[in-house]
């Protein structure tokens, strides 16, 4: 079954073609990954599934619902969150406070409620605290809990966005560059706690990465995009001895 179908997807910018008519299904449960050449649109279409830009033509499909330019809170609670290449973070905030603000959007008390702190609130409130101290204890960010976000080293910083986006609950993580800036023991330990969330929260993962040991390491299906077009799609495997791609990556032919 898949959970995301992208038809005819393209995004044009004035006379420049970002994304031009690609056709992509990403399964459910699966550890996808979505890689090619700087420039090659990748960012492009995780900010039209997220609707940060407005799709020119073709569809978006999440879980069975037509989600085209919808705006960015709807998507997001049809559940379907993200990281940045950029980290996006509350820098000024506390480790746990930055998971435990994203864990308010899973709270429905009413203000009054909230006022005359009434049990449903009280309830509640400890409910998501515990959720975020499990979030950061999954993510090995205990013993940081009360730094400064803005503190954390890098690669710290990039597990803290993760686990702010799975605070939400969804159904599809897309994970852009998660191992930027992390060296080689930090990416494979990354690799596996990939695995480990997507069988915890039983959750279908889409990826942006240019370290191709994570990519062929925890993807059971790649997509390759260059100029913004699909240049191929299969196994790692498949993809490694294709060459089209070895002559988009390497500039000769395969």
């Amino acid at each position: 079954m898949d959970i995301l179908e992208l038809q005819g997807l393209t995004k044009t910018f004035g006379g420049l073609t970002a994304v031009g008519d690609v056709n992509f299904n990403v399964k459910k449960d699966s550890i996808t990954g979505l890689i090619g050449p700087n420039g090659a649109g990748k960012t492009t279409i995780f900010n039209l599934i997220t609707g940060v830009y407005k799709v020119t033509s073709g569809k978006i499909i999440f879980d069975g619902n037509d989600i085209t330019n919808k705006e960015t809170f709807l998507i997001a609670d049809s559940g379907i969150t993200r990281t940045f290449q950029n980290i996006r973070l509350f820098k000024k905030l506390s480790v746990y406070d930055n998971v435990l603000t994203a864990c308010h959007n899973n709270a429905n008390y009413s203000i009054m409620d909230s006022v005359l702190r009434l049990p449903r609130y009280r309830k509640q409130e400890k409910q998501l605290r515990d959720q975020a101290s499990e979030l950061i204890g999954i993510m090995g960010l205990d013993d940081r809990k009360d730094l400064i976000a803005n503190n954390l080293p890098y690669g710290l910083q990039r597990r803290l966005e993760i686990a702010r986006a799975l605070a939400l609950m969804p159904k599809l993580l897309l994970l852009d560059e998660p191992a930027a800036g992390m060296n080689p023991d930090e990416t494979e330990q990354l690799m596996k706690l990939i695995s480990e969330i997507r069988e915890k929260f039983n959750l279908t993962i889409l990826i942006i990465e240019h370290h191709m040991d994570l990519i062929m390491g925890v993807c059971e299906n790649i997509m390759v995009l260059n100029f913004g077009c699909k240049l191929a799609e299969g196994t790692p495997k498949d993809v490694q001895n294709d060459k089209s791609v070895i002559e988009a990556y390497l500039g000769v032919e395969g």
